[in-house]
């Protein structure tokens, strides 16, 4: 399977407590996964053409063959690595459900993010 880097918000603690139940989830399937901590690494994002307000607000991930993926398309290739997720990945893919799943997804993660004073 290709690699992929994850970036993922490090001073989240939802979002490091969703890395480890990922990571828990994909057992041996991680093997292939590197996670990078975005936290106070704005320079390092824009030398990788990744906006860091967008890393903040949406994820991304960087895939060996398909270049950067961000927001439910990272989330759709994380999960499809998986055999437990990939039933989720695929769902998420149908064109109704993926843009519904954006708009509520961005709402939470905006709402958490002026709650922490971080936008």
């Amino acid at each position: 399977m290709p690699k992929i880097t994850v970036y993922y918000d490090g001073a989240c603690p939802s979002c490091v407590r969703d890395r480890t139940q990922y990571e828990k989830i994909a057992g041996d399937g991680n093997k292939d996964i590197c996670w990078f901590d975005i936290t106070n690494k704005d320079d390092e994002l824009l030398a990788l053409g990744i906006n860091p307000k967008k890393a903040l607000t949406e994820l991304h991930i960087q895939h060996e063959q398909k270049g950067i993926l961000s927001e439910m398309d990272a989330y759709i290739e994380l999960m499809a690595r998986t055999t437990l997720l990939k039933p989720l990945a695929w769902l998420l893919a149908l064109p109704i459900i993926k843009p519904l799943v954006s708009r509520i997804y961005h709402w939470q993660v905006t709402r958490r993010l002026q709650k922490q004073g971080r936008l």
